[in-house]
């Protein structure tokens, strides 16, 4: 990739130029006249555990490896000291199967099914809230001045988003620096692709801002306060059930984030209000997401 000074900072930055990402599809717009245009790929990623099928998702097709780990990571399937052994991707057969020291079997908590990119289908089974109540989150500090930064700097980067619409991003994020950009047709999955690298990696997440395009659901908030992260940002607005869990996991809770505005509704006793809003430019209606309301 180019360097480019909206990049620059990142360890994963989104490829809107990468081949498999998106097609060139032919149509014709509101006037009648012939238009080619870029459309996002969708394509099927079968996840094994061991021996184990455990679901298919719709999938961008980019990490698979870290979306099978970060998948079964949020799920609960894999523990946080999981001994892993392998985790191989069959390309031709768009497969994942991940490979641990443990024996595991989870035939009696799966009902077969595909996760669709459908943004609210983002669980195989209703037990994600396991284990919130054990959740501690770090005290970590969170300046005002590093939330207006990261908006902007995310707002600039080049992304699948920009070049083709119908698609999430997540952003992991450390001070006013964004480390790792994905994003998928749904948010779940990019959230996931994060976890995964974050495991993998081994990557402590106390000190760690998550920012997403989308909004600020039940299933944002859970998936964010298990992997350890402090604070989940976004431009987009909330839902009343992931504001009340941020409340009880005291997970620090930012919406509507655009230009000089945000509205913290949970955890504002991390925020230091360290930037003057006054000396914050509004952000050009240009800037606008199609995430914005969702």
């Amino acid at each position: 990739m180019a360097q480019n000074p909206d990049v620059d900072d990142y360890l994963i930055a989104p490829d809107p130029q990468a081949v498999r990402l998106t097609r060139a599809v032919q149509g014709r717009d509101h006037t009648g006249a012939a238009t080619t245009i870029r459309v996002v790929e969708e394509r099927p990623l079968t996840i094994y555990l061991n021996a184990q099928e455990i679901v298919t998702a719709m999938t961008i097709g980019d990490y698979p490896e870290y979306l099978a780990l970060g998948f079964l990571r949020n799920q609960h399937m894999l523990r946080p000291d999981e001994e892993i052994t392998g985790v191989d991707y069959d390309e031709e057969l768009e497969v994942v199967v991940v490979r641990t020291t443990r024996a595991t079997d989870y035939e009696d908590k799966l009902q077969r099914k595909t996760r669709t990119s459908g943004c609210a289908v983002g669980t195989v089974f209703g037990d994600m809230m396991e284990g919130l109540s054990d959740v501690k989150l770090a005290d970590t500090p969170v300046r005002t001045s590093w939330l207006y930064a990261l908006s902007a700097k995310i707002n600039r980067t080049p992304s699948l988003y920009l070049e083709a619409g119908a698609i999430h991003g997540t952003v992991l994020c450390q001070g006013d620096r964004p480390l790792v950009y994905m994003e998928d047709v749904g948010r779940h999955n990019a959230v996931d692709k994060i976890a995964g690298w974050m495991l993998s990696e081994r990557v402590p997440a106390a000190d760690k801002i998550l920012y997403t395009t989308g909004r600020l659901t039940s299933e944002m908030v859970i998936k964010t306060a298990m992997m350890g992260i402090p604070v989940l940002a976004s431009r987009s607005g909330f839902t009343a059930w992931g504001v009340e869990i941020a409340q009880e996991v005291g997970l620090t809770l930012i919406g509507r984030m655009k230009g000089k505005r945000f509205v913290c509704l949970s955890g504002e006793g991390r925020l230091i209000r360290d930037a003057d809003p006054d000396q914050i430019a509004e952000e050009p209606k240009r800037s606008g997401r199609k995430g914005d309301g969702q």
